[in-house]
């Protein structure tokens, strides 16, 4: 290859990498930072309430007709629907990858407003909601009173009047969810004054329906040849609480008027009085960010922090904003450590190739070559899209090595032509790169085809291998362009001719440098006798290769399958279910307990505690959460991580609170899935049957998944004994004296349930007034002997009318695709993956689950099992990367029979990767931090890489050696030289690969399994995969090149041999 124009032409190779460098930092200043690609697919989501009503009547009047009419809406993967006791009703749908959510929120929105003439009245009154939003929760804040001065109404209704509004404009915010009510004007009856009046509940949201009402009464003397005209006006709506006190209920013709106040308490409350927080031990209120699909989670959350951070300034005294869940503490502290094993890879990789090289000057040349090649892909990967996220940095401390290798194989080049005896660089770099030119581009064409077949993988792990193969690709590309221009210009520049000194005092690095030569040329010597006796013994290297393809096939059987590790987040969570019918006040107690167990813990920074709501139950009285945020990694030890601590809260939480259900999780790695880290499935009864015989049939599943030793916790939120009171209307009774079913019901929600019966305007905002009993007023059923029904002119008491007996049933309903489902959530067992623990629930499903049920994963763990499932996808991949390099080299060597040679040789290299990833798996065992032995995304995208480095540590044998025999020599004897001239490049570019490869195998701290799994891959393939190359591949090449002679013998195009004698002389001594 003519390259002499870039040696000529110095300040022109310069110049193009100069130029490669500044438009990479414009790249990568304009590159988005995420934790992982945008992966998760777009939902949607529909709510809304249906005061006082049951789970199951909410489930028939309001789920069921929305669902109806969004099944089946364009590009819909699943749909999950809940409905709880306290009236809530929510309809999550789930669209497949890629989707734009923006269509998708539309889409929905259309097929709801179909729905809405089927809705109860009260539905339609408070609206249904669409709004798109992931599942995970982005982030979680509160605002605290620190020294408990304020009601909890007012923290509240401050939040969503001053804050919230704020934070649900920031671009992204799909949602924020205040745990918490606004206010509202409650009118609390009392039922027995009520009676002497001969007043029903309807008759007050009569009264307001008259007079709490906004009106445009108009103007007066316009167009009237008037000087003045006057708009008339109505005070409107009332606003305060005296306001309301004073509505008129009855005016008899004496003059008498009965008010409201008369017959009821009225005050400024909260709409719901379901949730209570607590933030580190004082009153708060949190609130849960959600961002839309397709935003920048960690943009979202630095806008959101810089608006809290202007928030808390205007903040009344006393009260400050704690943020419980942030994600970018731990993506931030993952790229810190990501970075600083580039800078320790770099350091190391200079380190060994000075050692090998032996000459400042000739060590600067891939030291420059590596930043050019690095920064320069941030420009490309800026073009096509991608975010710098923790793959596409990994991808750069594995790219590292490759493109070092690039610089080195030129460096080297060069320095074999001054050992040569050249006396001028420049002529040296020239030749070299005639040489050299054609194997740098067969081997980057290689690298990348390795590369390239990967980005076509589909679903979520194809997005991963996408984000990776591609950021590999470039920097090969960049590098392998660094390597026909900027290094060989530079060797022309750097390098001089080696010239003897014989009296020269040497220092202290030359005598070490004089003893790294001398130890060499032993070994050089010893490793070209056993390349012959290799090559004597044709079966023993057709033997090793077939042994290791046999263990390869057998680690891959036995290693299990995982997605993304676990990492220590840095934040747990903890969802605490009490037995059913717990009231409120008791959850808060213990709820209160728990807090300060987990204060206790010394890993612990803060605590937030929300009574009345489950991350994974959902709402109800008998639900509590927990969200612990542990304190920097930095602060904590090696004991304190967050699998340790879980498992101790785990525990103490256990024996603290006995009938309790606790589940401990962390947030999940992948964030737009769902709320915990753990599998995720939905147990289906497609029989329509009953629910107390489904929850039969769960839990006995629930016991057998638990006798596996993959699963350390499964169970279900779901629970069909909370005790309930059944009414029976008697509908005779009610006709013979004039009434209706209707009539009792409605008093009944009046009374107990709560009536939306008005709206007021107050701070900008509306604001809904509510009816109900005073709470004194309905402690218990006794109380229902003081609600009496109008019939005609009398009272009568409302259970003439009624019977009740007790019963049991669910706190809330949930759906899965319109069958009744409940979901089951669990954790793998330690030393188990997620690839395990969802083969010993399809096992146990298979065994124990009667017909008509089902299961279905949702979240993450489908993702998993769909692309786990089709395991053929990994494999086609791999044998795709195969297949092109096997092309590519027969194209290269016109020949189909060579590239054996080289395919051959990569099997060691995979099988010492998995060799390495079990030894850290039985390190684990040791050392239970570490991690599992699994055979995870990072794991397969290492791999991917040491296909390429392997297949180019012997396209370089190979080709060195084909060249020699192209000379003239025996085919052992080009074979023999032809190694011994790669060796020393072989085993630098080897070494400076693994050495620097080991701040990662070792990693701690955060990422670190991640970062453990990519490591130990790497050097185990590139150690054992080198040894086994440097001995084998020579061999195959004489059986291989032996073959290929018989068909097609050896053509002679240069006799002439003067230009080798030089070679031959220095390899032959």
């Amino acid at each position: 290859m003519k390259l002499d124009r870039f040696i000529n032409r110095p300040v022109l190779s310069t110049v193009i990498s100069i130029v490669i460098v500044i438009l990479g930092v414009i790249g990568l200043i304009s590159m988005p930072i995420t934790q992982y690609p945008d992966i998760a697919p777009p939902t949607v989501r529909v709510s809304t309430s249906y005061n006082g009503a049951s789970a199951q009547t909410v489930l028939n009047s309001v789920i069921a007709p929305l669902e109806e009419q969004i099944n089946g809406v364009e590009n819909m993967d699943y749909m999950t629907s809940s409905a709880t006791n306290t009236g809530e009703a929510s309809i999550t749908i789930t669209f497949k990858q890629g989707v734009d959510p923006d269509m998708a929120a539309v889409n929905v929105q259309n097929r709801v407003s179909r729905a809405q003439g089927l809705l109860p009245a009260e539905v339609t009154q408070v609206g249904v909601t669409t709004n798109k939003r992931q599942n995970s929760m982005l982030m979680v804040f509160s605002l605290v009173d620190e020294e408990d001065q304020y009601t909890e109404e007012f923290i509240e209704n401050y939040a969503q009047i001053n804050v919230i509004p704020e934070v649900k404009r920031v671009p992204g915010v799909g949602d924020a969810m205040v745990m918490g009510g606004d206010y509202s004007m409650r009118i609390w009856l009392k039922p027995d004054v009520m009676a002497q009046y001969k007043l029903m509940p309807s008759d007050v949201s009569a009264a307001l329906a008259e007079q709490n009402i906004e009106a445009s009464p108009g103007t007066v003397g316009e167009r009237e040849n008037q000087t003045f005209q006057y708009t008339l006006r109505y005070r409107g709506r009332l606003q305060s609480p005296t306001e309301f006190e004073n509505i008129v209920i009855r005016a008899t013709e004496d003059g008498e008027v009965l008010r409201l106040k008369d017959i009821a308490r009225v005050e400024l409350g909260r709409q719901t009085y379901s949730f209570a927080n607590r933030v580190n031990g004082h009153k708060g209120v949190s609130s849960i960010v959600y961002q839309t699909a397709g935003s920048n989670a960690t943009e979202i959350i630095q806008n959101l922090e810089k608006l809290l951070e202007d928030a808390e300034k205007t903040l009344p005294p006393g009260m400050s904003v704690v943020i419980a869940q942030n994600a970018n503490d731990f993506l931030f502290a993952s790229i810190h450590e990501v970075l600083k094993t580039l800078i320790e890879a770099f350091i190391l990789v200079f380190i060994v190739v000075y050692v090998f090289l032996q000459d400042f000057r000739s060590t600067l040349i891939p030291a420059i070559a590596i930043p050019v090649a690095l920064i320069g892909t941030f420009c490309i990967l800026n073009l096509i899209g991608f975010s710098l996220n923790l793959l596409t940095l990994c991808a750069l401390i594995l790219a590292i090595a490759i493109v070092v290798d690039d610089a080195i194989v030129v460096v080297e080049g060069v320095h074999a032509k001054l050992d040569q005896g050249y006396r001028s660089s420049k002529k040296a770099s020239i030749d070299a790169m005639s040489e050299l030119g054609g194997a740098i581009v067969s081997i980057t064409l290689v690298m990348m085809a390795v590369f390239i077949p990967v980005s076509f993988m589909p679903g979520t792990s194809g997005t991963f291998y996408r984000q990776f193969g591609l950021t590999m690709a470039i920097s090969i590309g960049i590098s392998a362009l660094n390597a026909l221009t900027l290094s060989p210009a530079l060797c022309a520049i750097f390098l001089k001719p080696h010239s003897e000194e014989k009296n020269k005092k040497i220092s202290l690095i030359g005598r070490f440098h004089r003893g790294f030569n001398a130890w060499y040329d032993v070994l050089l010597q010893k490793y070209k006798k056993n390349v012959v006796h290799f090559i004597q013994r044709p079966w023993l290297s057709l033997g090793l290769v077939v042994l290791s393809i046999v263990l390869l096939l057998f680690f891959m059987k036995i290693t299990p399958t995982g997605f993304v590790p676990n990492e220590d987040t840095g934040t747990l969570m903890a969802s605490v279910d009490l037995p059913p019918g717990t009231s409120q006040d008791r959850t808060e107690e213990v709820m209160m307990q728990l807090d300060s167990l987990i204060a206790a813990n010394p890993a612990v920074e803060s605590r937030t505690v929300i009574s009345g709501f489950s991350f994974l139950g959902g709402q109800g009285a008998s639900y509590g959460s927990v969200i612990v945020k542990l304190k920097p990694w930095e602060e904590r030890s090696l004991e304190q991580n967050s699998s340790v601590v879980s498992g101790m809260l785990y525990l103490q939480a256990r024996d603290l609170i006995k009938d309790a259900q606790i589940l401990v999780f962390a947030p999940p790695m992948i964030p737009g899935y769902s709320v915990s880290n753990g599998f995720e499935l939905n147990m289906q009864d497609k029989t329509g049957g009953d629910l107390d015989k489904f929850y039969q049939v769960v839990q006995d599943f629930i016991a057998e998944l638990k006798k596996r030793p993959e699963i350390a916790s499964a169970q279900t939120s779901f629970n069909p004994t909370f005790p309930q009171y059944m009414i029976d209307i008697d509908a005779a009774a009610c006709k013979k004296a004039g009434l209706t079913p209707n009539d009792i019901l409605t008093t009944l929600q009046g009374y107990y349930g709560g009536l939306y019966a008005s709206n007021f305007n107050s701070f900008g905002k509306l604001y809904r007034v509510y009816i109900q009993a005073e709470r004194s007023e309905r402690t218990n059923l006794e109380s229902l002997n003081k609600i009496k029904v109008r019939n005609g002119d009398e009272m009568a008491p409302i259970t003439q009318f009624m019977s009740i007996k007790r019963v049991y049933g669910p706190d809330n309903i949930s759906r899965f695709n319109m069958y009744t489902s409940m979901q089951v959530n669990g954790t793998p067992a330690d030393g188990y993956t997620s690839g395990q623990a969802i083969q010993a629930i399809e096992e146990v499903a298979e065994q124990t689950l009667p017909t008509g049920y089902g299961y279905e994963f949702s979240g993450m763990t489908r993702e998993e099992q769909s692309t786990s499932g089709s395991s053929t996808a990994p494999a086609t991949i791999f044998i795709l990367c195969f297949v092109f390099i096997y092309l590519l080299l027969s194209a290269q060597y016109e020949s189909y029979i060579l590239p054996l040679a080289v395919m051959l040789s990569i099997p060691f290299g995979l099988c010492g990767s998995f060799i390495f990833v079990q030894l850290m798996g039985l390190a684990n065992n040791i050392l239970p931090i570490l991690g599992a032995a699994s055979n995870n995304i990072y794991v397969q995208i290492a791999m991917i890489m040491l296909i390429g480095l392997l297949a180019k540590n012997a396209i370089l044998i190979v080709e060195f050696a084909l060249d020699r025999r192209k000379m003239g020599m025996s085919i052992t004897w080009s074979a023999v030289l032809g190694a011994a001239a790669r060796l020393r490049p072989i085993l630098m570019t080897s070494l400076a690969m693994i050495v620097g490869l080991l701040p990662m195998m070792f990693a701690l701290g955060v990422g670190a399994n991640g970062n453990r799994s990519l490591g130990a891959t790497a050097v185990g393939g590139m150690l054992i995969g080198m040894i086994c190359q440097i001995f084998v591949v020579p061999a195959l090449f004489v059986i291989f090149q032996f073959l290929q002679e018989k068909f097609k013998p050896m053509v002679w195009e240069d006799i002439d041999n003067t230009d080798a004698e030089a070679d031959i002389e220095q390899y032959s001594k």
